[in-house]
């Protein structure tokens, strides 16, 4: 994929990404303010890689540093009887910001919805996410203001 003047490229993620994989996902949780966790972070996209549970695009700049990466899960929808995708994480490091990885991992991510005739996609963020709020507009998704969110912790 190319945006603007530099060369980008965002393709599945493997296990032989693990090890720049821990490094973003890690930085990832720690924005969200989780103790920074490396050995929890390998474990868990370990077991979602292996186990085939999500699907994780990484994306690379022209010399093929890992600059971001984005985490969908599946879902379905009842009403729909049809595949739907959950975009649980999108994460560009902050040295990458600003420079279209995050549009180019949800262009990657619409043609994962596309080859696999899931009829959407959705995700969540919070309400003081002013640059995720301007992004994800942009890149076509709609804000759903007839819906209430609700969530149940069983801790």
């Amino acid at each position: 994929m190319r945006v603007g003047s530099n060369k980008k490229s965002v393709k599945k993620a493997g296990i032989h990404d693990l090890d720049e994989l821990v490094k973003l996902f890690d930085g990832y949780r720690v924005f969200y303010e989780k103790k920074s966790d490396p050995g929890g972070a390998r474990a868990f996209l370990t077991d979602r890689i292996k186990n085939d549970e999500s699907v994780i695009f990484i994306s690379r700049n022209k010399d093929g540093i890992a600059t971001g990466f984005t985490q969908l899960y599946p879902l379905f929808s009842s009403t729909r009887m049809a595949r739907f995708w959950l975009l649980n994480d999108l994460f560009v490091a902050p040295e990458y910001r600003g420079k279209g990885y995050s549009k180019a991992l949800i262009e990657k991510a619409k043609e994962l919805c596309r080859s696999t005739n899931a009829v959407g996609m959705m995700l969540e963020t919070a309400s003081d996410n002013y640059i995720g709020n301007q992004l994800y507009p942009n890149t076509g998704f709609e804000l759903d203001k007839d819906h209430c969110y609700y969530i149940w912790n069983a801790e």
